[in-house]
């Protein structure tokens, strides 16, 4: 049977990444996934003060810029072992939770949905109302999830004085407290969402879609309706399974989840050893098991990688990040390999309902497994339950005016010393790894959630989550591949943390 390398050149996502592909017939056989930019964010804080990270490290990602900064603060109290006050928390994890509900808006309806208004599904009963829903700029749902993705983002500006790139997270606290006009203003523009996500969304109250538990819950509840039927997620479910996308995208079966949110009732304890509203933990596919998780585990590999080379796999407290660019090479992207217990694992919002033990995406998964579907209805069960919990927080800093919003280090210099922050951003597990020597950092780490799905094959070969994902997939129309849209923007890409393009010949790009 005749082989043939494509390569894509993937659109819709954040940033840039490429896939090399080895087909056999209209199956492919190899897959290697490509970031081409590298940025440096790591030599950059080489040498700078500690508290330079808190405002460098924001700019790693326009989406996940809060995030950048919570996991670069934790890491300065891990490192220091500053307490932080309630409020503090209660505030950063609003914030967190309205650049989430962000991103996974417009990841679901700007970026994932377009794919079933392609003219390939033209002859589908549902492609009709697909396109009045979904099609890009005109679509009754892209313009809505347009329109509020871009408003909720200002509870951040209300709280941290600007977004993206804030940098009101500090060293025992945020910079301003939570005023009653804080408040107000930001119950209002959640409620407006949510009152937006109830109609076009999910077609029913927050509340009883949130009740749904299991499988046959769902599908009853589906089919109970028209504003059921025809909501968003009713449109993405029916046609995401008319085409397949249920069978579609498993990749590894290892996943991991850091856990998200600290809890403001945890005031005994310092980050990372606080409590968290949403569990942590290592699903092994292997034992089917929910393990603890331990970041002693974590290693990155660059055998694939255009970094200097070393053996094996390192710790992040143990890592280096030095370019060789050595395109003419077996080496082909500016991803590293993170693993985890040796494992290729993937990250997202289906492995933290799955390690939080959401009981309905327990169900789907265990009725079907992971798939492309699941974990683009998984991310649309978090927006649900993260509304539902910022309502909650707001209620909860409004109940308790006047708390402290920071506890002031008494040394306003970090020590030397090195420290990690782990939190859940949108696209999944993000953590870093600061070492401050002689009062300067000696050593910064970035693992990414996009690096943990999008890694290249590691020392011993093994391929990363995304390229497993593809291996083993008919493509029906190597020129016009959408099976390989569907799958990978299922995990939210964002390259923007690690790469660029660089011109490197003929291309394809995934429609539109």
């Amino acid at each position: 049977m005749s082989r043939k390398i494509i390569q894509i050149d993937m659109n819709r996502v954040e940033g840039d990444v490429d896939f090399q592909l080895e087909l056999e017939g209209s199956r492919i056989v190899d897959a290697r996934c490509v970031g081409s930019l590298y940025r440096g964010f790591e030599q950059i804080l080489l040498g700078r003060k500690p508290m330079d990270a808190l405002v460098m490290t924001p700019r790693i990602c326009g989406i996940c810029g809060t995030a950048q900064l919570n996991a670069a603060v934790l890491a300065l109290e891990h490192l220091a072992r500053l307490p932080v006050p309630p409020a503090a928390m209660r505030i950063r994890n609003l914030c967190l939770m309205a650049e989430t509900v962000q991103s996974d808006l417009r990841q679901s309806f700007l970026f994932f949905t377009a794919d079933f208004c392609h003219p390939k599904y033209r002859s589908l009963p549902l492609y009709d109302k697909a396109r009045a829903a979904f099609l890009p700029f005109q679509g009754e749902i892209y313009r809505g999830a347009l329109e509020h993705s871009r408003h909720i983002v200002e509870i951040i500006a209300l709280f941290g004085g600007q977004w993206p790139h804030s940098s009101y997270m500090v060293p025992g606290g945020v910079t301003t407290p939570a005023s009653s006009r804080h408040l107000i203003d930001g119950l209002s523009l959640l409620n407006k969402l949510t009152r937006w996500f109830e109609k076009s969304v999910i077609g029913t109250p927050l509340d009883d879609w949130l009740a749904l538990q299991s499988a046959d819950e769902f599908f009853d509840w589906l089919e109970a309706g028209e504003a059921h039927a025809d909501s968003a997620i009713g449109l993405l479910t029916r046609m995401s399974r008319e085409i397949g996308l249920h069978r579609l995208g498993c990749g590894t079966p290892h996943m991991i989840s850091y856990g998200a949110y600290d809890d403001p009732e945890d005031v005994e304890n310092f980050s990372p050893y606080r409590k968290r509203l949403f569990k942590a933990g290592f699903l092994n596919g292997d034992a089917g098991s929910i393990e603890p998780f331990d970041q002693n585990e974590i290693t990155e590999h660059v055998r694939y990688s255009w970094f200097l080379p070393y053996p094996g796999g390192r710790h992040p407290f143990q890592g280096q990040t030095v370019p060789d660019y050595q395109p003419h090479s077996d080496r082909y992207t500016w991803c590293k390999a993170p693993r985890y217990r040796d494992k290729v694992v993937q990250t997202g919002p289906l492995a933290d309902a799955l390690i939080d033990g959401e009981p309905l995406i327990h169900a789907l998964y265990r009725a079907e497994g992971g798939n492309a579907w699941l974990r683009q209805f998984a991310r649309l069960h978090r927006t649900a339950r993260l509304l539902k919990a910022m309502s909650q927080l707001l209620h909860e800093l409004a109940a308790h005016p006047g708390e402290p919003h920071i506890l002031p280090p008494a040394d306003k210099e970090i020590p030397d010393g090195e420290g990690f922050g782990l939190v859940t951003a949108a696209r999944g597990a993000l953590g870093h790894w600061l070492q401050v020597r002689d009062g300067v950092i000696s050593r910064y780490q970035v693992i990414t959630p996009t690096a943990w799905n999008a890694s290249p094959k590691d020392s011993e070969g093994r391929h990363g989550h995304w390229e497993s994902s593809l291996i083993g997939l008919t493509v029906e129309d190597p020129d016009d591949p959408v099976e390989i849209g569907h799958i990978i923007r299922s995990h939210d890409p964002c390259l923007v943390c690690t790469v660029h393009l660089l011109d490197t010949g003929k291309r394809l790009t995934v429609w539109p």
